[in-house]
């Protein structure tokens, strides 16, 4: 049997409404960016304590005291693997999602465990980490 209705009398697909879904996407890609923008800063952040630069301050004493070295070790390790897995995010590749969870759930701990170092810093990457971890565990890309 035919259908009766031709394709003139279809009524037109209604525009899809602004989703979240596109609002993820978009900070994906920005968290891609800021990501990548975060492995440089932490590899320079590492370097200098590295180097014994004065960016760290030693204060007060903290359960969690590491070493000027030791911080820069760690900074340094943590924007190579940032750097990777943003380039990795921003193509777009599964594992960069799911590395881009992981690496910024690392970041999170590393900076509360450098507060009293560098207190400033330590919040604005704790929270630029969890904008990443939102948008990336919120954005479902469509293949």
């Amino acid at each position: 049997m035919t259908s009766n209705t031709s394709s003139a009398h279809r009524a037109p697909p209604e525009a899809e409404p602004f989703q979240r879904q596109a609002v993820a996407e978009g900070i994906s890609i920005t968290a891609a960016c800021m990501l990548l923008i975060l492995a440089a800063v932490s590899v320079l952040q590492g370097i200098s304590a590295l180097l014994e630069d004065e960016i760290y301050v030693a204060g007060v004493d903290y359960v969690y005291e590491f070493d000027t070295t030791t911080w820069g070790w760690i900074h340094v390790v943590l924007g190579v693997l940032a750097l990777i897995v943003g380039v990795g995010l921003a193509i777009g590749a599964t594992w960069g999602r799911y590395s881009a969870l992981a690496v910024a759930g690392l970041v999170i701990v590393a900076n509360f465990l450098s507060l009293p170092y560098y207190p400033a810093w330590s919040f604005i990457i704790i929270a630029l980490s969890v904008v990443i971890i939102w948008a990336v565990s919120t954005w479902k890309p469509q293949h």
